[in-house]
């Protein structure tokens, strides 16, 4: 079989020959699930040569055992892998590992696959064609988020990032992954005038002017889990403009 070279690859996929990456990264172990034996090895030799250790899963239930026998700081998963789907070893991966970064590759484009990927879990969503260029760098970025502040506070209420936990007052808030990504959200950018389309952008990786009312539903789940009951209500409505976080002093003008 003919496996094309790395700089050929990059210069379907990308714009022009391979580049070293411009900023340090810390060495990962990578699994990527994809069934698409071509490009799954494509993809190992480019991080391979930014010094990440690869290996390849060619079906679902291939990547499940990988895990549990193994240890990976992140998983690349195609959506339409034999035997096991995609989107099954996603659930099945997110309900015993909070912690390992999924990035979903796929050819599919739909908006509602999308929401359900990132819905159930997934950290970010590339599509077929793509640029490895941008592939890299979002899981550079991935590499940063996970490497920030990993324990966030706002008034009484607490988060910690790796460990998945989130307490009020010292009562732990048990949330569902959007709803942790959303918190998440808001616990930095406290004070901030944080609209509706900053939410699709940067919570469900959605082009800010897709139409859902889904932000609209998740706050208000995250309104009856963190302020029903509390004293100080951290999640305020800005009539005109979205959403602002945190105690009441911290706040600006025109809430509701």
């Amino acid at each position: 079989m003919f496996i094309p070279s790395l700089e050929w690859v990059h210069f379907i996929f990308g714009q022009g020959p391979l580049a070293p990456p411009t900023e340090k990264q810390s060495r990962m172990r990578i699994l990527i699930a994809e069934d698409d034996a071509p490009l799954a090895t494509f993809i190992a030799k480019a991080f391979k040569s930014e010094d990440h250790v690869t290996e390849v899963a060619a079906s679902g239930d291939d990547a499940l055992q990988r895990l549990q026998k193994e240890k990976f700081d992140l998983l690349i998963l195609d959506l339409n892998l034999p035997v096991i789907s995609g989107s099954e070893v996603l659930t099945k991966v997110r309900s015993v590992n909070a912690d390992i970064p999924i990035l979903i590759l796929t050819a599919t484009d739909e908006v509602g696959d999308r929401v359900a990927c990132l819905d159930a879990g997934a950290d970010d969503y590339l599509t077929k064609p793509f640029s490895f260029s941008e592939l890299s760098a979002r899981i550079r970025a991935v590499q940063r988020r996970r490497a920030s502040q990993a324990h966030l506070k706002v008034a009484d209420l607490e988060l910690d990032y790796l460990q998945r936990t989130v307490q009020r007052s010292g009562r732990t808030i048990d949330l569902t992954p959007k709803e942790f990504g959303l918190l998440e959200y808001f616990m930095r950018h406290p004070g901030s005038r944080i609209t509706r389309n900053m939410i699709i952008e940067h919570v469900w990786k959605l082009s800010p002017d897709t139409t859902t009312n889904v932000v609209d539903v998740y706050v208000n789940y995250l309104r009856k889990k963190i302020d029903e009951g509390a004293k100080v209500k951290l999640i305020r409505t800005v009539r005109g403009v979205g959403y602002e976080f945190g105690a009441p002093e911290k706040a600006n003008e025109a809430k509701e």
